[in-house]
């Protein structure tokens, strides 16, 4: 489908890639992945079209479409819905639609054969690409990946970049193309969005190539793992545990080949550099310096894989009370956040708060910290010293500080050796410690930010998203050294190797409470399907016992709404249709019923001919509408 030969680009002299190779098969599902800056998105682009390569090429098939999500979308603007920025993926039925409505308004005053089968035509074409089902589908995509159904008629330059993302992600999803190219897809999303996405991506037909630092993500949609590293391509036939199982594997046999090739250099150089003066062993010698020069020399194996002791030191401990919540209740006008709940966070707590966006875990996490208004009543137990991190930390570093004045400044009163210690353990090698802030990446100021916080010598953390912007060795490293940490946190994040690494409990906002699991993430996870599967088969049991209707469930209901809504719009259209053929019939009608037609029988036999088939298509339209009908009734019963 697609093939990338021998391909190489270069960045002022810099080579990204040198004689890379990549072959891109139907229905493949691909996990770019690689050290920041080594060229991921900048491959994505190459790949689309908007970037050339220095050399090599990349060949496609003539019926190769290309959908790329990347972040340049978050700019896009739009006085148009969202609902209508989602349907413009569906170009050609609209256009469809468009004459549909065209040869309509002329059937106003023509009624010509040549209009009634332009018509019936358009409507077949329009019918075949399942026209009536792009609204409903395009409210799908849009509610699957966390829009409410008021949003849908909201104009798109009114939400925010991460949102308009979204909607970017929505219409490339209904476009379907046969290469589906995303950078960072899960940037933007929380986690039941990332869920429905993966999902989505697991049945999608077509080949996708996706660049993301979520590794449960990678491990549940893609099969195949490319690793951009050493200005190549190297595959891995496997998700993303494979991929690190697979490479682990390889490095080994690498390092012992260079090992073993390096015990071989040595023993023929001495051999050289011993019998170089003797004539005897001159061929000998000889043989053996032209073999050093034919070698192909393994390289040594470079361990990207960092691993850290942090060491944290308190200067006090908290009491066993971090914080207490006591019938908190929380508010924005009509929004209720919370309301009357209760809580208590003790030491040694390691708690993830995960969950949709909007319902309120940035706002728990203010409440925590005391910085948000409330009723109700917030305690903070004994010696509780708390760091706060957020995203706003990295636009509070001072941008022309180097990186180890903003560690002095953070006033910790570790000395400049500690403070290069931690910074080496965030990634910063001897020589970066001097780089201006303003000159760093948003990961590399995050890692920043994360260090001023671990370093703060606080007992209590709160982290907010604290993995946006990492790549996959920040994120250990985050997850190693948050695991060293004897105080306690809590944090809000959607990354879920991250969780699953961390947390020894699980909240989550549910009917305005605070709701606890008292595990690890791989247990809720267990919990909560045989939770779900419970209330399932309890749904199914409900009719039998009773009479009266049974309950249905929020996903159901929401399926049931979407699947009205779907009726609904194809009745609309049904009934437009009906009145024509309706409009249509009389007419004939009254040709047919005048007597000077038949003076002229070719053209009687023609209105005839015409009455039936207005006739056989107006009976096929009620028999359609009285379905419609009835279908309409049977939900509008169970969402009621």
């Amino acid at each position: 489908m697609l093939s990338i030969n021998n391909l190489s680009y270069f960045i002022g002299g810099r080579p990204l890639y040198e004689n890379a190779n990549l072959h891109i098969k139907p229905k493949d599902k691909i996990g770019l992945v690689g050290q920041n800056g080594t060229g991921k998105s900048t491959l994505l682009k190459i790949i689309a079209g908007e970037y050339l390569p220095s050399s090599g090429e990349v060949q496609k098939a003539k019926d190769c479409t290309i959908g790329f999500l990347n972040q340049d979308l978050l700019s896009y603007q739009s006085e148009e819905s969202i609902l209508q920025v989602a349907l413009a993926a569906f170009k050609e039925t609209l256009a469809l639609q468009d004459e549909i409505d065209q040869v309509l308004k002329q059937m106003e005053t023509d009624y010509s054969e040549d209009v009634i089968n332009r018509l019936a035509s358009l409507q077949e074409r329009f019918e075949a690409n399942e026209g009536y089902t792009i609204k409903a589908k395009a409210e799908e995509v849009l509610e699957g990946i966390g829009f409410k159904t008021e949003d849908l008629t909201k104009p798109l330059r009114t939400f925010s970049g991460g949102w308009r993302m979204r909607v970017m992600l929505a219409k490339l999803l209904l476009e379907r193309p046969a290469l589906l190219l995303l950078d960072e897809p899960t940037n933007h999303l929380d986690l039941p969005s990332i869920q429905w996405v993966e999902n989505y991506l697991k049945t999608y037909e077509g080949a996708v190539v996706v660049v993301s630092h979520d590794q449960t993500f990678l491990d549940n949609c893609v099969s195949t793992i490319v690793e951009v590293s050493s200005h190549t391509l190297t595959t891995y036939a496997g998700n993303y545990s494979f991929y690190k199982e697979e490479k682990k594997e390889r490095m080994e046999i690498q390092q012992n080949a260079y090992e073993n090739q390096q015990q071989m250099i040595k023993q023929t150089e001495r051999f050289i550099e011993r019998f170089r003066a003797k004539a005897s062993k001159s061929n000998q010698v000889q043989s053996r310096v032209k073999a050093l020069e034919r070698m192909d020399r393994v390289q040594e194996v470079v361990n990207d894989e960092a691993f850290v002791n942090f060491n944290f030191k308190f200067s006090q401990k908290s009491g066993r009370h971090v914080v207490t919540l006591d019938h908190i209740g929380k508010s924005y006008g009509d929004l209720v956040i919370l309301q009357n709940t209760t809580a208590r966070i003790e030491r040694g707590d390691k708690i993830a708060l995960i969950g949709a966006n909007g319902k309120g875990k940035s706002t728990l996490l203010r409440i925590i910290d005391g910085s948000e208004k409330i009723s109700g009543e917030r305690s903070e137990g004994h010696n509780v010293i708390k760091a706060f991190y957020a995203q706003h930390q990295l636009e509070a570093l001072t941008l022309d500080n180097e990186i180890i004045q903003e560690m002095v400044q953070a006033g910790s009163n570790k000395t400049e050796t500690e403070l290069r210690n931690v910074l080496g353990c965030f990634l910063f090698s001897s020589e970066d410690v001097f780089k201006k802030i303003k000159v760093l990446s948003g990961g590399e100021k995050s890692r920043v930010a994360l260090a001023k916080t671990l370093i703060s010598e606080a007992n209590f953390l709160l982290l907010d998203e604290p993995t946006n912007h990492l790549d996959f060795q920040s994120v250990n490293i985050l997850i190693q050294a948050l695991q060293q940490y004897e105080g306690t946190f809590i944090t809000v994040s959607h990354d879920r190797h991250f969780i699953r690494g961390v947390a020894n409990k699980i909240w989550y906002i549910e009917d305005h409470q605070i709701k606890e699991y008292p595990g690890t993430y791989e247990e809720y996870e267990f919990w909560k399907s045989q939770h779900e599967e419970v209330e399932k088969q309890e749904e199914k049991a409900a009719p039998k016992k009773e009479k009266v209707k049974a309950p249905i469930a929020n996903s159901e209901l929401n399926e049931a709404k979407k699947s009205l809504r779907k009726l609904e719009y194809e009745l609309e259209q049904v009934e437009k249709e009906l009145e024509r053929w309706e409009e249509k019939s009389k007419s004939l009608e009254v040709k047919l019923a005048d007597p000077k037609l038949y003076e002229d029988l070719e053209s009687a036999e023609k209105v005839q001919k015409e009455f039936e088939e207005v006739k056989s298509r107006l009976d096929k339209s009620i028999l359609s509408w009285e379905k419609l009908v009835e279908d309409i009734s049977k939900l509008q019963e169970v969402i009621s």
